[in-house]
């Protein structure tokens, strides 16, 4: 009932809004009583004047709005409609309404019957939102259908170029621009007026009078069982029958339900094509024109019996409820998709405005960096010129030493004559051993101090690796911040690089030195084996070296040897000594 009323409700917009003459949204109460009156005639609805008075009893002096007209025509009319009423007489009482102020006065293609047609189909594809339009889809569809009445081809590219023109415009087509467009032939080019009359009398059949199907054929008589031809016209719950096809003489009624059925015959009594209708009271036996038309009809019966069964509504009133839904479900998503598009923009905007905000710390952070970045670099600056004075001092002292080095291997090589002059005194070789012992002892003490000096290299070496992670970290910190910085890094790496070859200089000089003191050592061995060699002379050759023993020599000769022995013996202290500071002088350099 509630689809029925929408319905109504389109056609009675059409007379409503024909009555406001100013389009304020208001009628005269004495138009309204005659639209109510015409309403109530037409759709068989008692009609109660008085109850009209009392609804508007506060507005004898001036115009309805339609507002307050509402109210009054569903509780009195549209909710008293049984159906039992011409539909096309209700709509041609509207049609009458609106027709003569809203029909096109430029001639069309199509006479004054097939306009009202086409306002007919137009109510009934047209959107359920008022002002009432026709979307692009169901314009496309019943084009589709007249063209296919016509028998001629669909121009799918022609009409998707109007479509594109269309939608730039507006969202669909109000009920005169689609009789004005179906009029002007824009898309029954070639066709006559009398093949598009037909087309639209076909499509009008279908979609408003429920017509499934409709045509001659002969029928047996249930009383004097002769055959005569009749119009048959299939809906979904009947099947009648009329001498010809203008609908003027009825002559039956074929009702359908669930339990009907459709039964083909073979040929008898010289009638081809029999197929047989069976109801629960009578039974109709029916032969069609040739075998297609039969099985057509036997299937457009079939069809429809199972749509009674199944409670299902008409093909085509089915297909536009589900084209409606399809339609509603892509309004759906597409609002969610603006929805969804209004929060992307929203969040993007945000965004932006983090972005920014970020872009901003970047660039302070990045002035920050540029600041610290000077800064660093005038620090490794100073480092660099510290290191160099550094260097030049080192490269003195090493000049130094080298020089003493030098002159105590000089000093070396004659305390060793004289050693080798003085190998004969036996208790001061002994005490040279003893010194020689404490030289080992010293020289443990260099090596320590060796390894201490190594350390702190290793120390030295670990800080700079560290300040090298360091200056790395903040260059990948600030690198993802600024490109900018690059440049900046490649000169740290390099001073760095320059940095670390220094320092594999100093390490080279620091081998360089422990090489030298290597040999310092080899030669103080190769005087203690000398020595050594030299003891073991004396104790096999008493003859070239006789011991002094007492008793043999005066006392002033006594006196005499123990001056020599002694001034040796200072002068090998003083040459062990210069050897062990020459060591201490190389270590400390290192």
């Amino acid at each position: 009932m509630v689809g029925l009323k929408e319905e109504l409700l389109k056609s009675i917009w059409h007379a409503f809004t024909a009555l406001d003459l100013d389009r304020s949204g208001k009628v005269s109460k004495s138009q309204l009583k005659v639209l109510s009156h015409n309403l109530c005639t037409v759709l068989n609805v008692p009609h109660d004047p008085v109850a009209l008075e009392e609804h508007f009893r506060d507005d004898d002096e001036g115009p309805v709005s339609n507002q307050g007209y509402m109210p009054y025509l569903n509780k009195f009319i549209l909710e008293k409609v049984q159906g039992n009423f011409d539909k096309v007489e209700f709509n041609r009482m509207c049609w009458t309404l609106c027709a003569k102020k809203n029909l096109s006065k430029s001639p069309l293609l199509i006479s004054d019957e097939d306009a009202f047609k086409v306002w007919v189909i137009f109510n009934f594809l047209s959107e359920d939102k008022y002002p009432l339009i026709i979307v692009p889809e169901e314009i496309e569809y019943l084009l589709k259908k007249i063209t296919e009445a016509m028998g001629a081809g669909w121009q799918q590219e022609q009409f998707d170029h109007y479509k594109v023109a269309l939608n730039t415009s507006r969202e669909g087509l109000s009920a005169w621009e689609l009789i004005e467009l179906i009029g002007s032939g824009q898309f029954s080019k070639g066709m006559d007026r009398q093949t598009v009359s037909m087309a639209i009398s076909e499509v009008f059949n279908e979609l408003i009078l429920d017509v499934l199907k409709q045509g001659y054929m002969l029928k047996k008589g249930h009383k004097r069982k002769n055959w005569m031809e009749r119009w048959f016209v299939l809906k979904p719950n009947i099947i009648s029958y009329y001498v010809s096809e203008d609908l003027k003489e009825k002559k039956g009624d074929i009702i359908l339900d669930g339990n009907c059925c459709v039964e083909a015959l073979p040929d008898k009594d010289g009638k081809k094509c029999l197929f047989l209708i069976k109801c629960l009271d009578k039974t109709f036996e029916i032969s069609a024109s040739d075998k297609k038309k039969k099985q057509e009809w036997i299937q457009a019966i079939q069809s429809t019996v199972s749509l009674l069964r199944a409670g299902s509504a008409p093909p085509h009133k089915e297909a536009r409820q589900k084209r409606k839904e399809l339609r509603q479900k892509l309004q759906a998503e597409h609002e969610e998709l603006e929805r969804q598009m209004r929060e992307l923009q929203a969040a993007n905007e945000n965004k932006q405005k983090e972005l920014e905000t970020v872009r901003k710390q970047l660039e302070a952070a990045a002035a920050r960096a540029a600041e610290e970045e000077k800064k660093r670099l005038q620090t490794q600056v100073e480092l660099q010129d510290r290191f160099s004075l550094e260097l030049e001092r080192e490269k003195m002292v090493r000049q130094k030493m080298e020089e003493q080095v030098a002159q105590k291997s000089s000093e070396l090589e004659q305390y060793l004559q004289r050693v080798r002059e003085l190998e004969e005194m036996y208790k001061q070789l002994q005490e040279a051993l003893e010194d020689e012992k404490q030289a080992r002892q010293d020289e443990e003490t260099v090596r320590k101090l060796q390894a201490r000096l190594l350390e702190e290299e290793t120390a030295k070496r670990a800080e700079l690796e560290k300040w090298h992670l360091q200056q790395q970290q903040t260059i990948q910190m600030t690198e993802a911040e600024k490109q900018e910085l690059e440049n900046q890094r490649m000169m740290k790496e390099q001073a760095l690089q320059v940095a670390m070859e220094q320092l594999k200089q100093l390490e080279l000089e620091r081998k360089e030195a422990l090489e030298q003191y290597e040999e310092v050592k080899k030669k103080l061995e190769t005087a203690a084996n000398n020595t050594k060699s030299w003891k073991d002379k004396v104790a096999h050759h008493e003859g070239l070296i006789r011991l002094i023993e007492p008793g043999e020599l005066s006392t002033e000769e006594l006196q005499k040897y123990v001056f020599i022995l002694s001034h040796a013996l200072i002068s090998l202290g003083g040459l062990l000594k210069s050897a062990f500071s020459c060591s201490l002088l190389v270590h400390s350099s290192l």
